[in-house]
């Protein structure tokens, strides 16, 4: 598995689309391409109910998957959105940066 510039955990900032601007936490990944941030795309979904698992039924607002190229880690520094590159440290651990002030991303 390649080492990725948004993880699970990260605080994110949308750069593009309805949201733009939000920012949030990355709640999981799809795959290598696209993650759900929470309360951010959020849609309508109609859910049927299910007894069996004690579901109700009715309209539900759910958190849609984003794709990893409309959002942008958050800089803290800053306070606003990074670029993320990767650095090798001299004990041979490779980290995460900030393109902007070259701040290790702490883990």
């Amino acid at each position: 598995m390649a080492m990725r510039k948004i993880r699970k955990g990260d605080q994110v900032v949308v750069t593009t689309g309805k949201d733009k601007g939000k920012r949030g936490t990355v709640l999981r990944m799809l795959g290598d391409e696209k993650l759900v941030v929470e309360n951010v795309n959020i849609a309508k979904k109609h859910v049927r109910p299910n007894p069996m698992r004690g579901e109700q039924g009715g309209i539900v607002d759910r958190e849609m998957p984003l794709h990893v190229s409309n959002v942008a880690l958050y800089n803290p520094t800053t306070g606003k959105a990074d670029r993320v590159g990767f650095k090798t440290l001299d004990d041979g651990r490779k980290v995460r940066v900030f393109k902007s002030n070259g701040e290790v991303v702490d883990v």
